[in-house]
């Protein structure tokens, strides 16, 4: 393990931390959106994304020095498996 690189551990609890709240910001952007604008799709599609882009920045700002931004266990997954990141601790 490199000296600035936080045990696997922290690094596995960021990315299935920020995966989960990601689906929750993306489900719940999509539900509001359709509350508050039940007759436009147009809007709904805006409200949706913009909610849902800056949702994701704020999981990258908190959770990116730790996990590096990785939200797909599965790509970080085959990243090992691969041989295209380190090897865990």
């Amino acid at each position: 393990m490199t000296s600035n690189q936080p045990p696997l551990w922290r690094r596995a609890i960021a990315e299935l931390l920020g995966t989960s709240l990601l689906v929750c910001i993306v489900v719940g952007s999509g539900i509001a959106a359709q509350q508050l604008s039940p007759n436009d799709v147009g809007l709904q599609l805006l409200q949706n994304s913009t909610a849902t882009v800056l949702g994701l920045t704020v999981l990258i700002l908190m959770l990116g020095p730790v996990s590096g931004a990785h939200f797909n266990p599965v790509v970080s997954l085959a990243d090992w498996i691969l041989g295209r990141a380190a090897a865990p601790d």
